[in-house]
């Protein structure tokens, strides 16, 4: 017990009799610093005292399936610095290949008594995979933010770029350069997000008369390796642009341009999605589709924060329109 007060006491910055004022539920110590008491009780991994336990704790999970990509840093940033300004605390959790799973995550944060939850990407972005612990948030009714893919039926928040918008961008820039050979670089099928751009590339190649075979879609992981495996796949096939779903993806197609003899842009132009960090120090510096990383964050709290203070569901999916940012790894079709 000593030790606890201690620790809590030195993480807050108060002494150890305020903070067993606060354990206790004695009064004459402040709203704030109550709050700061019982928030490093949660940070610390301390349990709260019985009395104390069905109060919701000022923390927020911030759930993530990797921080290899560029953009969920990015995310991670921007969310991270809204909450604390409303006064939060975020409790990052990183997916990692046969670690914690997101179920698992979910079971942790409920234990630590979370005010609610941002997931950006995991399970809900799979329409093939299990849903479960989802629905269990929201018979809990726990504040639930999603970005980038809602999830039918369980009428969750949700923060999203508009894919449809980001791939007709994309397409119809490589269209205007004379490309009429366009592969398109995806995630996994059952990805909501690249299902998006995958409906939208189909529209565009109807609309501008060009022919996308099967050859010229291909799916991938979101990997620099795995990226460039399937870039080659396209280039087989005749692509002289291709459009990819993530900006690591678009590093993996540069890469297998290169790996086959080709150049960018003068042989094949390759166009990123996310607009992530050191985009523009690639060399050639790569174009790309820009998420509005600042805008969507402030979203995403806007909307968690409502939650917190209404009992009603916000189930809306809020669309960001992205912009096209040409740089040098684009140019002129080849000539035939």
């Amino acid at each position: 017990m000593s030790r606890r007060l201690a620790d809590v006491a030195r993480k807050v910055g108060v002494s150890e009799a305020t903070v067993s004022r606060v354990l206790n539920g004695k009064p004459g110590v402040a709203a704030s610093t109550r709050d700061a008491v019982l928030t490093a009780l949660d940070v610390l991994g301390y349990e709260r005292p019985t009395k104390l336990r069905g109060e919701r704790a000022r923390l927020v999970g911030l759930v993530m399936p990797e921080l290899q990509n560029p953009i969920f840093p990015a995310l991670a940033e921007a969310i991270g610095g809204g909450l604390a300004q409303n006064g939060f605390t975020p409790v990052l959790c990183i997916q990692t290949a046969g670690g914690i799973t997101e179920t698992d995550y979910v079971e942790l944060l409920l234990h630590q008594q979370v005010s609610g939850i941002v997931f950006a990407g995991g399970a809900y972005a799979q329409a093939d995979a299990s849903h479960e612990h989802y629905a269990r948030l929201v018979e809990l009714q726990l504040p639930t933010v999603l970005i980038n893919a809602p999830i039918d039926g369980l009428g969750f928040a949700t923060v999203s770029c508009d894919d449809a918008m980001s791939m007709e961008q994309a397409f119809g820039h490589l269209v205007q350069l004379g490309h009429r050979r366009i592969g398109i670089l995806l995630g996994p099928p059952d990805h909501i997000p690249s299902q998006r751009k995958h409906r939208a590339a189909i529209a565009m190649a109807a609309r501008h008369g060009i022919d996308l075979d099967d050859g010229l879609v291909v799916h991938s992981l979101y990997s620099l390796e795995s990226g460039q495996a399937q870039a080659a796949k396209l280039l087989a096939a005749g692509a002289t642009g291709i459009v990819c779903a993530s900006d690591p993806m678009a590093l993996g197609a540069v890469r297998a341009v290169k790996r086959a003899g080709l150049r960018v842009p003068e042989d094949v132009s390759v166009i990123g999605y996310d607009d992530s960090a050191l985009m523009n120090c690639t060399e050639p510096p790569l174009t790309t589709v820009r998420q509005p990383i600042e805008s969507m964050g402030k979203m995403v709290i806007e909307l968690l924060m409502r939650q917190m203070s209404s009992e009603r569901a916000i189930g809306d999916e809020v669309l960001f329109a992205p912009e096209l940012v040409v740089r040098a790894s684009t140019g002129p079709a080849p000539r035939a």
